[in-house]
């Protein structure tokens, strides 16, 4: 007997895998105008609201009392990171936001010029974990920017050690897009992954994050409005 056929729509809105997402991104700006940095911006606006109403007061009685952790990878993820910090700042919540230290893309680079302009304090990773771990034990919440769609392989090295860390803390998790590990595809992990409570995807649900297998490591799922036209989203279900 095969595999049950992975959903086609979740939340009414079509599911696609990561090539088709690469796609969607790169038609919203081509084709109808809106800039990767604005999507950029939603994408953070959208977390950061969520961040709270899913903490306050669940976690804490108030947000003047939750304290994040964000961990950032070095693309595109990492700026959604930046900028929810941002955002998490102006609804009066203090980030601690750490990200890996390599080369940055012209996003990432932009945001965290923004996020210092802001008063965000942002700690480079190198192999020194000691900063983070040092956060994660203090934290309400750990926020998972790590990783996005466009990651292929298994994390190594200092990426490695930050997931390990983070899933060592024991403090719930949000990951944002995917789970750090877990293929957007499949759904299958890589053996070095992060075990979210909350996974909050971007634009349109990944297939993989509905496989059942993996259901534990995704938790709860929701997709966040970042913008996309409607009529591009429908050209998704006929696609």
């Amino acid at each position: 007997m095969g595999k049950a056929p992975l959903p086609s729509e979740f939340q009414g809105l079509p599911t696609v895998g990561s090539e088709k997402m690469r796609e969607v991104d790169m038609k919203a700006t081509m084709d109808y105008g809106i800039p990767a940095e604005r999507l950029m911006e939603n994408a953070g606006k959208a977390i950061a609201e969520e961040i709270l109403h899913i903490c306050v007061p669940f976690l804490v009685p108030s947000s003047s009392l939750l304290v994040p952790v964000i961990c950032c990878g070095r693309g595109n993820n990492g700026g959604d990171g930046l900028v929810t910090a941002r955002y998490l700042k102006e609804a009066g919540v203090n980030s601690e936001v750490f990200i890996i230290k390599k080369e940055f893309g012209d996003l990432v680079t932009l945001n965290l010029k923004r996020a210092e302009e802001k008063g965000i304090k942002v700690k480079f990773i190198d192999n020194d974990l000691a900063p983070l771990e040092k956060a994660l034990s203090a934290c309400s919440i750990a926020v998972d920017c790590l990783l996005g769609t466009g990651f292929a392989g298994k994390p190594e090295g200092v990426l490695k050690k930050v997931i390990q860390s983070v899933n060592k803390s024991l403090k719930p998790i949000i990951a944002v897009d995917v789970p750090s590990g877990i293929n957007p595809d499949t759904g299958h992990h890589t053996g070095v992954y992060i075990i979210a409570k909350w996974t909050l995807t971007l634009g349109l649900a990944k297939k993989g994050l509905l496989a059942p297998h993996a259901q534990p490591n995704v938790g709860e799922l929701k997709v966040l409005d970042i913008g996309f036209p409607k009529e591009l989203v429908d050209q998704c279900r006929l696609d």
